[in-house]
């Protein structure tokens, strides 16, 4: 299973103030709120923690049908983190979702799987035709009997679509 999350940096200076009073207590655990504190640039840790648990909730969401997205319930795990990559988990509820994440100066983008082999099979498809079943979960249309779990977000200017290639 995929999930992923896209954030345009300049959208979200504009739409949240992550500094305001409360923000990063309400989102975050005590140990993702001291790797926030501790890193020389909070705002891009803030925006790739954020990215990781949406782009873990979408797969948990897949797999439960439960449309609860509480932040804290998913719990961030950065292995490795340098100026254009990072690489972590997210846990919710057992369930282990491995993350692999590109930083830009323009935008955040996660990627999460449940088969941490899978992260290197992630590939980005066009607007092609996407059906949605009874959750609003969405599914991309490979024939008229065939459907591909398929993973689309955006925000400001950017729209990531995305697929597990076999």
């Amino acid at each position: 299973m995929i999930g992923n999350d896209i954030i345009d940096l300049a959208q979200s200076r504009k739409e949240s103030n992550w500094q305001r009073k409360g923000f990063i207590e309400k989102l975050f655990t005590a140990d993702e709120q001291q790797l926030i504190k501790k890193y020389d640039e909070p705002e891009i840790l803030v925006w790739l923690l954020w990215s990781m648990k949406e782009a873990a909730y979408k797969i948990y969401n897949r797999q439960t049908k439960i449309r609860e997205f509480s932040p804290k319930k998913l719990v961030c795990f950065i292995e490795s983190l340098d100026i254009n990559n990072s690489c972590g988990k997210v846990v919710c509820d057992k369930n282990i979702y491995y993350t692999k994440t590109i930083l830009s100066l323009e935008s955040i983008h996660t990627v999460a799987v449940t088969n941490f082999k899978d992260l290197n099979n992630v590939i980005e498809v066009e607007n092609k035709e996407i059906v949605k079943d009874e959750n609003g979960i969405p599914y991309l249309k490979i024939s008229s009997n065939a459907l591909q779990d398929i993973s689309i977000s955006h925000h400001g200017r950017f729209e990531k679509r995305i697929i597990i290639q076999n």
